[in-house]
């Protein structure tokens, strides 16, 4: 049974996290990289792009452990404009191959949901693949579509464009 909770920015994290987004780039998910995908990558993108917000406030980022090992995470970003601070967008939701069909998922998000409301958000949106898993998931969750844009992203195998689908949650 997998545990949840907030990662603060701790650097000791930093290499798991990056070995979960590493796994789930090569496992084909497409979570915005593209083969070759190297571990250094992964971690630049933990380093680098995540942790600034992380340790600005601006996203919180839950991490699911199975002991001491995370095998999955998302992310929620609060910073949206002036004009929006009802709002806020899910993303990288990630769970490493090994730990799939777990219920993992699905409790990482409804742990998202509790730290949206928290924040005083209640509507949250997200991409991700048309006809993906992730997104039978979270229409399971109560996300609706409200539209797909075709030729959105490249898959991590490259190739041929995919269509992305655009959701949303009202979460009072």
């Amino acid at each position: 049974m997998a545990t949840i909770s907030e990662w603060l920015g701790e650097p000791a994290d930093l290499e798991m996290l990056a070995e979960v987004l590493h796994a789930t780039v090569h496992d084909g998910g497409s979570v915005s990289f593209v083969l070759p995908f190297p571990i250094e990558s992964a971690l630049a993108f933990w380093r680098d792009r995540v942790l600034p917000g992380v340790l600005a406030g601006t996203r919180r980022v839950l991490v699911a452990r199975v002991g001491e090992r995370i095998v999955g995470t998302v992310q929620i970003d609060l910073g949206t404009p002036p004009n929006q601070p009802h709002r806020a967008e899910v993303l990288k939701m990630l769970v490493h191959p090994d730990a799939r069909r777990q219920g993992i998922a699905r409790t990482l998000m409804t742990a998202l949901e509790d730290v949206a409301r928290q924040s005083g958000r209640s509507l949250l949106t997200l991409d991700t693949v048309s006809g993906g898993r992730a997104e039978t998931l979270y229409r399971s969750l109560g996300y609706v579509t409200v539209g797909v844009i075709p030729g959105y992203a490249l898959p991590p195998t490259g190739g041929q464009l995919e269509a992305t689908a655009i959701m949303y949650k009202l979460v009072p």
